[in-house]
This record gives C-alpha cells, sequence and structure tokens, in this order.
C-alpha cells in the first residue's frame, strides 16, 4: 500500500519543558486530553532539516521538499487511547510546501526566514517567522551532541516514542499515523535557546531551563496506511 507521504528528518533537537495540563487542555482537538507524564505534559520545541518529502509512493524532491523546520508540539491522547502529538505551530523556509500544508491538511505551517548550521558536534537552528505571523517570532537555538543513548530514560521514550498526530480537519478530529525507526538519541548540552514560539503558539513562555534536551542524526518516516507490524518498527511505546 503507497504511503500518504514519505520523508526524512535529520539533524533534530529535542527541548521540552514540563507544562500543566490545564493550560494544554483548551489547545487540543476535541476528543483528545493531554497526555501525562507522573502527572505533568509538555511543550516540545523541535528543530530539524526536513528532507524529500515525496508523496503516493514518488521520489521525494530535492528542493521543494527539503527544508529547515521548527515545531511547537504538544502531547495528546483521544478516546481510543491512541497516543499522538498535537502541533501549535510548524515553522519551514519554503512557501510552497507551507501553502500546501495549510490548505489540504489543516496544519499550522508558517513561513519563516530559517538556517541550520553545523561546526563540529555543535550545531544552530535559527528561525524568523515571515507569514502569517506573529511576524518575527523567533528562535535560535545551538547545542552540542553528545554520546549516544543505549536505553532512553522513561521520559525521553514518552517524548519520542510518538507515531502519530492529531489534527482538526474540516471540522473532525484527525489521526494521521507515521512509521519509522527507532529513534537514534543522543545526549546533548543546550549552550543557547533564545526564542518566543512557544508563547506565539498560545502556551506560557518556558520558565527556566528545558528538563530534557536531545539531539538525533534523523530517520526516515512513512505517513498515511501502515502495514501490519510497520508502526515503529520495533520501538515500542510502553506506558510510563
Amino acid at each position: 500500500m503507497r504511503p500518504l507521504l514519505t520523508q526524512s528528518w535529520l539533524d533534530l533537537a529535542f527541548l521540552h519543558w514540563a507544562v500543566d495540563p490545564a493550560d494544554v487542555a483548551p489547545l487540543l482537538p476535541p476528543g483528545t486530553v493531554p497526555d501525562t507524564f507522573d502527572g505533568a505534559t509538555y511543550v516540545g520545541l523541535v528543530a530539524f532539516r526536513m528532507y524529500r518529502v515525496g508523496g503516493l509512493g514518488l521520489p521525494g524532491i530535492p528542493y521543494l521538499g527539503t527544508f529547515p523546520e521548527t515545531n511547537v508540539r504538544l502531547y495528546s491522547v483521544d478516546e481510543r487511547g491512541r497516543r499522538g502529538v498535537v502541533f501549535r505551530s510548524l515553522d519551514a523556509s519554503r512557501l510552497i510546501p507551507v501553502l500546501v500544508a495549510r490548505a489540504a491538511f489543516r496544519l499550522p505551517y508558517v513561513w519563516s526566514r530559517m538556517g541550520i548550521e553545523r561546526s563540529g558536534d555543535t550545531l544552530t537552528y535559527t528561525s524568523t517567522r515571515r507569514w502569517p505571523g506573529p511576524r518575527g517570532a523567533r528562535s535560535r537555538i545551538v547545542l552540542r551532541a553528545g554520546d549516544a543513548i543505549e536505553e532512553p530514560t522513561p521520559l525521553e521514550h514518552f517524548l519520542t516514542a510518538r507515531w502519530a498526530l492529531h489534527s482538526s480537519l474540516f471540522g473532525r478530529t484527525a489521526y494521521l499515523p507515521n512509521a519509522h525507526p527507532q529513534w537514534p538519541l543522543h545526549r546533548a548540552e543546550l549552550l543557547e535557546c533564545d526564542e518566543d514560539l512557544v508563547a506565539a503558539g498560545g502556551l506560557p513562555a518556558p520558565a527556566g531551563e528545558p528538563v530534557s534536551v536531545l539531539y538525533s542524526p534523523g530517520v526516515p518516516v512513512r505517513f498515511g496506511p501502515q502495514r501490519r507490524g510497520a508502526r515503529g518498527r520495533g520501538h515500542r511505546l510502553r506506558n510510563p
């Protein structure tokens, strides 16, 4: 069965802060509630390089399908117990993919001026919003990737072992699954974080340092109907 979309997510920075579930609940689609770990839910700021987005089994597009992206995401669970993410914003540097994603999938993509630079183990991710706004919302993340993680902690697993998104689509709550190999995760040292994307997404501005900072070199991803046993390919989602 052909996937709806194929792509790769490369050079990812995962930053997470704990937030009160009461602050998150009004921002989620109907039929979903905040997914929690030890009584808290989390907001994630995730910066990465999208690589070669392709559709309906066609080869990935080298230019329009390859671009930096930074998203603000929340963690959800629906009435059937299916866990996922809910995006509050997805900044991307290619206007045409932004327009297509907003029109076809009703995802909150925004057009931004962005860059990813690497110097040895240090990566710098920058983003400044252009359209539709709030214009000028920004992020600058600098981190140093460290040692590979052999076994994620329960919290790290909770934050990264997600194979679906929940989204409001044409007046209904949609559940869109994806499949990818187990995340290759690394410890990471946050050298700099200057951002207001979280607040622009309708959430309280983060207070203090993130509780989790991770790096991943990335994975190939498929969206849409999955083959039996394809979900996660060995990366089980345990109940914490």
